[in-house]
């Protein structure tokens, strides 16, 4: 067996971002830009008003109150889409809205709560200072300036920024295509009669929903039989994927046979076994053209390998650094840790905020790798390094969040 740390840099060192494509905005979310986003113009495109009100020439109101308001002619209106073509001279002032161009002359805008206007005349009521209320050209970007850097993965926000600065198409990688073959005589799917031995399968649906959230198409293969004909007939379904996933037959089982299929075929393995809990029965190398990323048949022990193989794996092809540097976070116990054996062991967990305001991180007491239930609950993992020692109630430790995803708002 061999350690999480060298099996992960082993399977990464396979694998490179994808090739960029070019995708409308409207269909960005979630992508990765392969490409900076650059502003096609200056935002705003001129000084604009960033308050309704009058925009004025603030020498003329130096002496304005509440009490004793100045008069100023009321010349014209600039709206938002519709400015004013004129210019403000000594004693005017023009309506202006939010957003709507400053018109030349005037420097400062004044707020409608402190003016009052008849038809032909405004009362300012509040003396300001040039530059008041007005959003300069260019105050929130220039044209050329680069606005989302590359590899970043865009958001809700983002997309509007782009849009923004004018930009209708980006440069992103292309999405990682990931087939997913569940094995075993015992597997049937969801809704399907169970016969006497059989068990639902739950693993190939939950691999295409982590491939999904974190940005991949996800081509589910189906259900092998404990056959080397079944097993291999549709893997060939994986050709032109990024990577084939399996979830069984990974172990040294009579009826574990795509470690035998594979050796058929002449496929060297890089990685046949892991020093961790839940998961040993991990397997990497190549099937033809497609590498091959083998995870346990167990549900819990198949969700954690992939966060810890598969997750890492598809930020990467999607040229984002394998492991997210904001992930691991520090929490405190509420309940002690026992020693850890020669394995490192992956505790689920819940994670809560104490009346202290420190984030808390409650494990399981049951930590068995079927419980799917309690997987399921889990928001994060504990990592506990092979021999660790003991841990008590109030101690800090590190914990992986599961919240990861391409989502992010």
């Amino acid at each position: 067996m061999i350690s999480v740390a060298e099996a992960r840099a082993r399977i990464l060192s396979a694998f490179a971002p994808l090739p960029a494509e070019t995708v409308a905005l409207s269909e960005a979310l979630g992508r990765v830009l392969a490409e900076p986003v650059v502003a096609r113009l200056t935002q705003p495109p001129f000084h604009a008003a960033a308050m309704d009100g009058w925009a004025v020439r603030s020498a003329d109101i130096t002496a304005a109150t509440a009490e004793s308001p100045i008069p100023l002619r009321r010349i014209g209106e600039s709206a938002a889409g519709r400015a004013f073509t004129g210019s403000v001279g000594p004693g005017e002032a023009v309506r202006i809205f939010t957003g709507a161009p400053l018109p030349h002359g005037a420097d400062a805008v004044v707020m409608q709560e402190d003016c009052s206007a008849d038809d032909h005349t405004v009362r300012i009521g509040r003396a300001v200072v040039a530059g008041r209320f007005i959003r300069e050209a260019g105050f929130d970007f220039t044209l050329g300036q680069e606005l989302l850097p590359k590899g970043r993965r865009l958001t809700a926000r983002d997309i509007a920024l782009s849009a923004g600065g004018n930009v209708p198409w980006l440069s992103v990688h292309r999405r990682p295509r990931i087939a997913v073959l569940a094995t075993g005589d015992e597997i049937a799917l969801p809704g399907d009669p169970l016969g006497p031995s059989q068990i639902v399968s739950t693993n190939a649906l939950g691999l295409c929903a982590l491939v999904t959230a974190q940005g991949g198409i996800a081509h589910n293969l189906g259900v092998a039989k404990d056959t080397p004909e079944s097993v291999a007939a549709l893997a060939k379904g994986a050709a032109g994927c990024d990577l084939l996933v399996t979830t069984g037959g990974a172990a040294h089982g009579d009826y574990d046979l795509v470690r035998d299929v594979l050796a058929e075929r002449g496929v060297a393995l890089e990685v046949q076994a892991v020093a961790m809990r839940p998961g040993k029965a991990v397997m990497f190398g190549h099937a033809g053209a497609v590498p091959l990323l083998g995870l346990p048949g167990n549900p819990v022990s198949t969700g954690v390998t992939a966060i810890l193989f598969l997750r890492p794996i598809l930020r990467l092809l999607q040229g984002l650094p394998p492991v997210d540097a904001r992930t691991p976070l520090r929490a405190r116990l509420t309940a002690p840790l026992r020693a850890n054996d020669r394995r490192e062991d992956y505790l689920r967990a819940t994670l809560a905020t104490g009346p202290d305001g420190v984030l808390t991180v409650t494990p399981f007491a049951r930590q068995d790798s079927a419980i799917t239930t309690l997987y399921a609950q889990a928001d994060c993992l504990i990592p506990r390094p092979p021999n660790a020692d003991p841990e008590p109630a109030g101690a800090l430790v590190t914990v992986l969040p599961l919240t990861d995803g391409m989502l992010s708002i």
